[in-house]
């Protein structure tokens, strides 16, 4: 590669990390406005909308690999971003400011989050890849888990009392960093224009990677772990970092643990019905790394009320270890 190709790649890379940045923030803009019209919690808006709407370039990424014939990025892009998202933003948010575990979240989100990471490392195990109809299963998966959050969100609201009902009116009222929230058309635009900066700046990204990857001699499942993983989530990293800071705890986790198990359900159930995936170069240490840091964190959720600094630094530690190990023993 030469000089110039260096720096074009490189500003390709630039552009494309800057676009899935602000088009993250105008999707998860937009898509709280819409949605605390309906009332619905805090921390479902960080399970559902705000996590599949940071996951975006994810499934972007991973439906543009799977139809360039590299099922290697797709996976290890869903894997690596699942430990990034727990091990370095959590980890990062934890060290910053405890963040407390919903009750919710201890019982129902954070055992489907494991639940989602275990059946994929058993698909993988059985069929070198995932399939079309393991892939069909994961988005009925999807769809479940959804429906079953609002339904389950609903039914909280119209047991509350008047009172505490308004009280969470005021709330949602607040809930934007800005003021109040966009109006119907406003958010309607930053939806759409947020989608379009998403598609935009995964391609970009993409082709970037890919050729550091051709340039370095490494393998498209170590840039899909790595450099993939993290780029494509700067959006779940800026939305919980920020959360964490102003003490939006429930969109702080729940945009983490809701993208986790969109990364693995929706992404992995779309791509595959599209394109079958075929991996050859995801390791059992990826998987482990994947499970390990899926089931730390529900382990510290059952027996603990909050994510402690101790924690985030050790699952930081574990990050940092096993990126090391990656560019270390890339095959």
């Amino acid at each position: 590669m030469s000089t110039s190709e260096l720096f074009c790649y490189l500003g390709l890379a630039v552009i494309g990390i800057a676009l899935l940045y602000y088009g993250a923030e105008f999707l998860v803009r937009g898509g709280v406005s819409l949605a605390l019209k309906a009332h619905i919690s805090r921390l479902v808006i960080g399970l559902t909308l705000a996590a599949f709407a940071t996951s975006a370039p994810e499934l972007v990424v991973s439906i543009d690999s799977a139809l360039n014939g590299s099922a290697d990025i797709s996976l290890g892009n869903v894997i690596g971003s699942n430990i990034c998202n727990i091990a370095l933003i959590l980890g990062l948010c934890a060290i910053l400011r405890p963040i407390p575990f919903h009750t919710n979240l201890k019982r129902f989100d954070l055992p489907v989050m494991l639940f989602a990471a275990f059946t994929l490392t058993v698909f993988y195990c059985l069929s070198r890849g995932i399939n079309r109809w393991e892939g069909a299963f994961f988005f009925l998966c999807i769809v479940v888990y959804t429906v079953s959050n609002v339904i389950l969100s609903k039914k909280q609201a119209t047991r509350q009392t008047k009172v505490k009902t308004n009280e969470a009116e005021a709330e949602f009222e607040a809930e934007d960093n800005n003021g109040k929230p966009l109006g119907v058309s406003l958010a309607l635009l930053a939806v759409t224009g947020g989608v379009a900066m998403l598609i935009m700046g995964a391609k970009a990204f993409l082709i970037s990677a890919v050729a550091f990857a051709n340039a370095m001699g490494i393998s498209e499942a170590v840039i899909g772990l790595t450099i993939v993983a993290v780029g494509t989530s700067l959006p779940e990293l800026a939305t919980s970092l920020v959360a964490a800071l102003k003490g939006e705890n429930d969109i702080a986790i729940g945009n983490i643990v809701g993208s986790n198990i969109f990364n693995v359900f929706c992404i992995l159930g779309i791509v595959p019905v599209i394109s079958p995936l075929m991996g050859q170069s995801i390791r059992g240490l990826d998987f482990a790394v994947m499970l390990g840091t899926s089931g730390a964190l529900l382990l510290f959720g059952m027996f603990g009320k909050r994510l402690t600094r101790i924690q985030g630094a050790s699952l930081l530690f574990a990050y940092i270890a096993y990126i090391a190990y990656l560019i270390m023993y890339p095959t």
